[in-house]
């Protein structure tokens, strides 16, 4: 019998430490998609290679044997945007020129002893390094992720993504700069693992599957160019929860609060969850907050994720039938038996997206679904949920689903993942009017 088990990472650990380039701020876990992977997977600070072979172990009365691996990846860590940028840019303008130097309020993070120290760094020591050049590509640390990602893999599969396989691993990216990098980071991490010394890299960009939600007219009518599809995240944008955090960060400046916009002060949260995953630095801008301002921040986040990519529409969902089809169709055909002549089936099949990517493929298969949405007026009884969209997008920075033979009938895991496609609807095409998002 053919089984498919769901493997994600779900473990989120923080501790306290001091500042130091080698410290995590206290306000990390409420990053989000900006999280760094290391934070979702703590024990991969004591060993990058570690990995937890028990998630695939087979109940004791059944032998398994895997014959196909599919693994939906995020992209690794990357730089900002250009929007974020020009955010950042304005911000540091800002407190260079009108931040006092006498702030209204103790820092967040840091506690009131080292206020004048962070607020003097973050006023003259710290520089504008971004430029807009970067917009959103793969860092060094970023292709890291990736290389060791590909190491790990090959450690929990190794009858599967072997050298003799190589040339029939599939391997499929976005077209985004920090995917096509990141599927090549990918490969060299296995190369280097079967200890290759020139790496061959050999790709498919595949928007049609790592960029569904562009392709689905239904989305992006109803959706993407709806204003009125985000009016939870706006509403809270300008609530008294986001007010409250713009007063006391404008304080903790000396800065006039309506000088400070509600887009500056996640620009310093971002600066913050930043220098984190791409230096491995506790910012100086990560002083500006504390926990319940962190908390705030997440569940703007939350919200937008939650509208725009997760269970709030059902064509959000929908738009990644493509995706979905491709999975179930490759592993049934893993799973399918064949005569001594067939050519075996595909032993990987690797596909390298955005977390945007992953949402609505979540949101598909119905998992983490609350009775009640999240929204801009019950931020109180929602932000305590240990499973968020912002936190699932890092979390399942990759959804393996691993297809394994068994020998005995009725196998299951504990995270069987059931073939069964969802109901979907023909109401969602692709831009150009042809089937293309429907099921």
């Amino acid at each position: 019998m053919f089984s498919g088990w769901l493997v994600a990472a779900l473990g989120l650990t923080m501790t306290r430490r001091s500042c130091s380039s080698l410290s995590v701020p206290d306000i990390a876990a409420y990053f989000g998609t900006k999280t760094r992977y290391e934070e979702v997977n703590p024990h991969l600070l004591r060993d990058v290679l570690t990995v937890n072979a028990s998630v695939l172990r087979p109940p004791a009365t059944e032998r398994c044997v895997p014959v196909h691996l599919t693994a939906v990846i995020r992209h690794g860590s990357r730089y900002p945007t250009v929007k974020n940028i020009r955010r950042i840019q304005r911000l540091s303008e800002l407190v260079r020129r009108e931040a006092s130097g006498s702030p209204g309020g103790s820092g967040g993070s840091g506690g009131a002893a080292g206020a004048a120290d962070w607020l003097q760094d973050v006023q003259s020591r710290w520089e504008m390094w971004y430029t807009e050049d970067m917009d959103g590509q793969l860092v060094l640390k970023g292709r890291e992720d990736l290389r060791q990602l590909a190491a790990r893999l090959s450690l929990l599969f190794p009858s599967l993504l072997t050298e003799e396989n190589e040339m029939s691993i599939s391997l499929r990216s976005s077209s985004k700069h920090r995917c096509v990098s990141s599927a090549e980071a990918f490969q060299e991490g296995l190369q280097l693992h079967w200890r290759h010394s020139d790496v061959q890299y050999r790709h498919l960009v595949d928007d049609k599957l790592m960029r569904f939600f562009e392709r689905c007219r239904g989305y992006v009518e109803g959706v993407e160019k709806n204003r009125t599809a985000l009016l939870e995240v706006h509403k809270f944008k300008h609530g008294p929860e986001m007010e409250r955090v713009k007063r006391k960060v404008a304080g903790r400046l000396g800065l006039h609060q309506h000088h400070l916009t509600a887009d500056l002060v996640e620009a310093a949260f971002f600066l913050c969850s930043y220098e984190l995953s791409i230096k491995s630095l506790h910012s100086s801008w990560c002083f500006l907050f504390d926990e319940d301002d962190a908390k705030v921040l997440e569940y703007k986040s939350d919200l937008k994720q939650y509208w725009k990519r997760f269970h709030g529409y059902m064509i959000s969902s929908l738009s990644s039938c493509p995706l979905f089809h491709h999975i179930f169709r490759t592993l049934d055909k893993a799973g399918r038996p064949r005569r001594s002549t067939d050519a075996p089936p595909e032993p990987a099949s690797i596909l390298i997206g955005h977390a945007e990517t992953l949402l609505p493929l979540l949101s598909l298969l119905g998992l983490y679904k609350d009775q009640t949405p999240p929204t801009a007026d019950n931020y109180h009884t929602q932000h305590g949920k240990r499973l968020r969209p912002v936190g699932l997008a890092a979390l399942f920075c990759g959804s393996a689903v691993d297809g394994s033979r068994v020998s005995q009938a009725g196998a299951s895991g504990p995270a069987s993942l059931s073939r069964t496609p969802p109901t979907c609807s023909s109401s969602c095409t692709t831009a150009s009017g042809a089937p293309g998002c429907s099921c």
